[in-house]
């Protein structure tokens, strides 16, 4: 892995441009349970005998708003009870020393932010858990802790409305803004992509590491588990991000 570990430094420092890209894997060194996999959240159906994308989806936000906020809680619950870990906190260093460095999550627990992450050159492709907002009269609502502790599904104090949190459930598009920055900042390009902790299953996931393949740029992996673009990558390292992210943005 030293080995490994080498060549990507050397590649984290000749590049200027630089995508992250992270998923749930990054977030369970924190204790955050992964949706699927090891440790899996979600692993199976609910108690209801729903596959968590029915459950946690958009229709059923509108069909039966408490059932779908009981798991929407259960993984705010989560969120809100850790915190960034040091894998974080390197990527934040690297996007500080290097102005040009991009990262785009999959995760919703804002771990980035809290991390140090600019908001300008951060994406959150699947939304973020606060502040939520009321779908009656858009009333934003910043105070979840208070919300989880309440009956479902959490109800507007102004109008009594629905709230939502802003992220994107199954079976809803993504966020305009998000892909189009996404799209602006592929269309530059980027000189080396390293995902970190994601399955990949999503295509908004894999283009940016394609894209930048066929560019000639250079194409990490940080993950234990192998993933849809294993066999894709310049290097693979399959270990857990906190073991090998710190450790690279030492070396710069």
């Amino acid at each position: 892995m030293q080995q490994s570990l080498l060549r990507v430094v050397a590649q984290l420092k000749r590049a200027q441009r630089i995508l992250i890209i992270t998923g749930a894997g990054l977030s369970a060194d924190s204790g955050l349970p992964t949706y699927r996999g090891l440790g899996g959240l979600y692993n199976g159906h609910t108690a209801e005998g729903l596959p968590i994308e029915a459950a946690l989806s958009g229709g059923m936000l509108q069909s039966d708003p408490a059932l779908c906020w009981k798991y929407l809680a259960q993984l705010a619950g989560a969120c809100l009870q850790a915190r960034p870990n040091a894998a974080h906190m390197a990527i934040a260093r690297l996007q500080k020393l290097k102005p040009e460095c991009w990262v785009l999550t999959q995760n919703i627990d804002g771990y980035h932010r809290a991390a140090g992450s600019p908001a300008e050159r951060l994406i959150e492709i699947h939304g973020q858990l606060t502040p939520l907002f009321c779908l009656d009269c858009a009333a934003e609502d910043g105070d979840l802790p208070a919300h989880l502790t309440a009956p479902m599904p959490p109800r507007c104090r102004h109008c009594q409305g629905l709230l939502r949190p802003p992220v994107v459930l199954f079976g809803e598009m993504l966020g305009e803004d998000s892909v189009a920055r996404l799209q602006g900042e592929m269309a530059k390009g980027f000189e080396l992509v390293i995902c970190v902790g994601t399955s990949a299953s999503f295509p908004y996931i894999v283009e940016p590491l394609i894209r930048t393949k066929q560019r000639g740029g250079f194409t990490v992996e940080i993950n234990p588990e192998r993933s849809a673009i294993s066999a894709q990558v310049d290097i693979r390292i399959g270990t857990k991000a906190l073991d090998a992210i710190p450790a690279l943005v030492s070396h710069l």
